[in-house]
């Protein structure tokens, strides 16, 4: 009886034993998972139970719940920049979970700016690259951007005075999109669009995205055609550091021209057959006295961060002088920034606040004066018995060096970026954020001219002597946004949808006056009142003064929505609906979609398991409708304006009338974007990259067309008319070719191919001509223009007579339209042809980093490659035929160039090909060297001491200097001048080679 009690209770005990599990294998994990360093909540970590594909993600708030097996006993957290973490769970049911920051770079889990957001590289399905602080280029530049040339496929910035402490980039995204609207792209600073781009410190940028594909920029609207560039700037964090940087800089001249000296003008020039030079006497370097010999500059930067987990801070000040390599440029720029974070104790709510400004003052360039230097007679002495030497010679007739020391332009410019921003977490999914913020910037340009100028006192003018002027150019926008974000994880179903609002008001002021006459140079512009001609006694001319003002508002709706499927298949659609009062009457709305897919191929199992060197490979596609209202306010309206003063009754009266046709169907220029891309990792991540092809259209491009008189009151239109179209291909390669214990060697490389068309100038209503002639060319001569923008053929095309040699007589030949051969001056403009293009065909650039031990170098190699340039100085000083008593190249009189062959003065101002020459170059753009080292000291954390050499060489077979300093953006590429302002000449501002030697010590 008792063994079968026991075989009973023996049975009993085994079924229990498979019955508890049965009835207790899960339980609920619940937690959050925060920064260890600041406490804050960190969304989207990965969550996933240990030796299985299982898991989840956190929420907005950093929360998770997961339901796990009773025999589970280790959940992996991983995030974005944070160090993997595996935990324990054995008898707990609630977990907090602390991540640090990881000490190295984590390929492909990079956080994106997608907008009004970030995503995990692996969910970004458009294309998008994404440039940390550490991998920008430790450049002295003048814009935090130059620091991001080379480093993006596609991005073209373009700087023709790099040296010039004032200058400003051209940048464009994918080639040229517009013809009259703005080029640039829109910048989106700590999420506020439109920030001063001149208003951020290189040292606090903490990363660069640069949204590319129409799907990422259509969330932006009117203002996403020419791309988007998103920057971030460093945060509070709960570990309390000072960090101070500085460095110094000198420039030294590089790639000048090489111009007879004097008495090699008077053996080639003076007494050369036939003679076209005259012998003044001295011996002057004109180049060098334009010119300083070496020029200085220093920054320095001071950081605090530190605070708590729900209350932390940023801030920065930074201090730059600088001056220019010529006589007169200099810069001194004082900025400030500050970020201010608060979290309510129940993490209901939290507070931010931005605050940036920036006073500048600077002496700006005046690049005519290289252009003097370079054509001037050097056996003109630069003083005389009387002071300055009078010069009325040569091609500008005046005294460079006297110019840079008496005439002065100045500017005191002052920018101030604010925002505010609060964010409320309705439930852990659920969160609204209102963002407040003001963008104001203030102009203030000087400019002041003597009496005692030589030109002035020789000609003996008694009137318009000296002459000052002030100019105040106010802009002052204001934006509020307001967003929704909704996340929603529902088993291998992930949501992400956001909702918002947002208004754009502008507003610009404009105010100038100036007069001449005044009794004292000393007073430069600061007693406009006291000069005679405008006002007092005189009263002559009535633009003394002039002031204006404009404004425009922009509000908006949209919506996106992502969604992905067990993290593999991924859509996302968004939506901008944007209203725009510079718009037509009939036209101030439009809508603005975008949809994205992505397939991440590496995370099924056909591949997942059996390709074990495949980390990541994704591939994409995305279209989307983006729009371009960078233009003046006004446009569509019947504007009124002076037309004169007449006398009548002896009474004298300003008329008016109207000065611009109506156009209430005035809107918008319109691109439609098409991205398909691929993203992979391979080789345990060791080697990773990413390639895109893209095809835009951009349509209703603006512009001015011919309409009749009457019955409309101006001969022109300002209209929506004309088709352009862009395509090309990108790459972006990383590899991490070594990787030792204390040797290291990291490659990128990045090129980008783009071709365009221009398609149609005309409509059904407004036809416009197949064609127009662009980048004219100044005197001496009548060259005229050298560029066509037509109809079929890609911009930058050059237009002009198709040369054919050298005759006997030293006169250039070309080709008539039949074929025939004939001298130049015997040709014309009909017989000009398509002879080449200024846009280049390739963009490229290698970068390569060596770390030893505490040792780092980086040289960064960057190239344009295809395309041609118009010799400037070849065409104007470079021939033996140049004007009479004006120098030239050395080149003109050395047997083996070929334009010492143009002995001629018949051809000498007539454009051709002959002048054209390859463009292509790959140029040392950057080599830095550093060593760092943590120090275990109270007072000091870490130090590390570095330095740089930019544009270094260039190797090249371009003639007529530094390739780089030839504009390669917007519609006249490949041409010296600035398409914008239809100025094409000499001017110029030399390349310098630039040394860096800095510190950088974190207390």
């Amino acid at each position: 009886m008792l063994k079968k009690i026991l075989r009973l209770l023996s049975a009993f005990a085994l079924i229990f034993a498979f019955a508890c599990p049965a009835f207790a294998q899960n339980k609920v994990i619940e937690g959050k998972v925060i920064d260890s360093d600041t406490g804050t909540p960190i969304p989207g970590a990965t969550v996933r139970i240990k030796g299985t594909r299982s898991g989840t993600a956190t929420d907005a708030t950093g929360s998770f719940r997961l339901t796990v097996t009773t025999d589970t006993r280790e959940l992996i957290f991983s995030s974005i920049n944070y160090a993997t973490q595996t935990v324990a769970i054995a008898g707990q049911n609630t977990l907090l979970v602390k991540l640090a920051s990881s000490s190295q770079e984590l390929k492909g889990v990079e956080v994106v700016s997608v907008g009004y957001g970030t995503l995990d590289k692996r969910e970004v399905s458009s294309a998008i690259t994404h440039v940390g602080a550490r991998d920008l280029k430790t450049v002295a530049g003048n814009n935090p951007l130059m620091s991001l040339q080379g480093k993006v496929a596609g991005l073209t910035i373009s700087n023709t005075a790099t040296a010039d402490p004032n200058s400003s980039p051209s940048i464009q995204l994918r080639g040229v999109s517009s013809r009259s609207a703005g080029l640039g792209p829109l910048y989106v600073i700590n999420g506020v669009p439109g920030g001063n781009i001149d208003n951020i410190n290189q040292n606090d940028i903490e990363s660069i995205d640069v949204l590319k594909g129409g799907a990422a920029s259509a969330i932006y609207g009117t203002r996403g055609s020419n791309g988007v560039i998103i920057i971030t700037t460093k945060k509070g964090t709960g570990e309390s550091k000072l960090v101070y940087n500085g460095y110094v800089t000198l420039d030294k001249l590089t790639m000048a021209p090489e111009l007879l000296n004097a008495s090699e003008f008077r053996q080639y020039r003076v007494n050369g057959t036939p003679a076209r030079g005259i012998d003044y006497g001295a011996n002057t370097d004109w180049m060098k006295a334009v010119t300083r010999s070496q020029t200085y500059g220093q920054k320095h930067t001071i950081q605090i961060s530190g605070g708590t987990a729900k209350d932390n801070y940023f801030a920065s000040a930074d201090y730059r002088n600088a001056n220019g390599i010529d006589l007169r440029a200099y810069k001194n720029e004082y900025g400030a920034r500050l970020n201010v974070n608060h979290t309510s104790k129940s993490d209901v709510y939290t507070v931010s606040l931005n605050v940036a400004p920036r006073y500048m003052h600077t002496s700006n360039s005046d690049q005519g004066n290289f252009n003097n230097a370079i054509t001037l007679n050097p056996t003109m002495p630069i003083y005389d018995s009387s002071g300055y030497h009078y010069i009325n010679t040569g091609f500008f007739s005046n005294n460079p060096v006297e110019n840079a020391q008496l005439i002065k332009s100045e500017a005191e410019i002052k920018e101030l970026d604010m925002s505010g921003s609060l964010k409320v977490n309705i439930r852990k999914n659920l969160y609204s954020v209102v963002t407040i913020s003001n963008i104001k910037s203030s102009y203030k340009n000087l400019n002041f001219r003597p009496s005692t100028l030589t030109n002035i006192t020789h000609s003996g003018q008694a009137t318009k002597t000296n002459y000052a002027s002030q100019e105040q150019q106010d802009n002052d926008q204001r934006n509020i946004e307001w967003t929704i974000n909704y996340a929603l994880n529902l088993k291998k179903n992930h949501v992400k949808a956001l909702g918002g609002y947002s208004y754009s008001y502008f507003n610009y002021q404009q105010f100038s006056a100036n007069n001449y006459d005044f009794p004292f140079d000393a007073f430069l512009w600061n007693n406009l009142g006291s000069g005679t001609w405008n006002g007092g006694d005189k009263g002559n001319g009535q633009g003394a003064v002039a002031s204006t003002q404009n404004d425009s508002r922009l509000a908006s709706f949209y919506g996106r929505i992502s969604y992905d499927f067990d993290n593999k298949y991924i859509i996302t659609a968004s939506l901008r609906h944007e209203g725009s009062s510079k718009f037509g009457a009939d036209n101030k709305w439009g809508s603005f979609p975008a949809v994205s897919v992505a397939w991440r191929l590496s995370d099924e199992g056909f591949m997942k398991d059996r390709i074990s060197w495949l980390n990541e490979l994704k591939i994409r596609a995305d279209y989307g409708v983006t729009g371009n209202q960078d233009f003046d306010s006004y446009k569509s309206l019947l504007l009124y304006g002076g037309y004169g003063y007449f006398p009548f009754n002896g009474t004298t009266y300003q008329v008016y009338g109207p000065s611009q046709n109506i156009n209430p169907a005035l809107g918008w220029e319109k691109a439609i974007n098409f991205n398909a891309g691929i993203d992979f990792e391979l080789f345990n991540s060791r080697l990773s990259g990413s390639l895109n092809y893209y095809a835009r259209t951009n349509k209703d491009l603006l512009g001015n067309y011919n309409v009749p008189l009457p019955p409309n009151p101006q001969s022109q239109t300002f209209t929506n008319v004309g088709t352009m179209k862009n395509s090309g291909v990108e790459v972006q390669l990383s590899g991490e070719v070594i990787q030792g214990k204390t040797f290291s060697y990291n490659v990128s490389l990045t090129t980008a191919y783009n071709n365009n068309k221009f398609v149609s100038f005309s409509n059904k209503i407004y036809q416009g001509a197949p064609f127009q002639d662009l980048a004219g060319l100044p005197a001496p001569g009548s060259p005229g223009t050298v560029q066509r923008l037509q109809e079929g053929h890609r911009i930058g095309d050059f237009y002009m007579l198709k040369s054919a040699g050298v005759d006997e007589n030293g006169a250039l030949l070309v080709y008539k339209k039949d074929g025939t051969v004939v001298p130049a001056n015997q040709a014309s403009a009909d017989d000009k042809q398509f002879v080449g293009n200024g846009l280049p065909k390739f963009t490229g650039s290698l970068g390569n980093t060596f770390r030893y031990k505490n040792w780092d170098l980086n040289i960064f190699l960057r190239g344009n490659f295809g395309y041609k340039l118009f010799n400037m100085q070849a065409f104007y000083i470079g021939t033996p035929a140049t004007q009479t008593d004006a120098n030239t190249l050395r080149s003109a009189y050395d047997p083996g160039n070929k334009y010492a062959k143009l002995t001629s003065s018949a051809t000498t101002a007539l454009a051709s090909d002959y002048f054209l020459e390859s463009g292509s170059f790959v140029k040392i753009d950057n080599v830095a060297l550093g060593y760092s080292r943590n120090v275990n000291s109270k007072y000091l954390q870490a130090f590390r001491v570095y330095a740089a050499v930019s544009n270094l060489h260039t190797f090249t077979g371009f003639k007529g200097g530094d390739p780089d300093l030839y504009p390669v953006n917007d519609l006249t590429p490949g041409v010296q001048g600035n398409p914008r302002t239809n100025i094409y000449s000499l001017n110029f501002y030399p390349a310098t080679i630039q040394l860096l030697a800095g510190v950088q010590v974190t207390f």
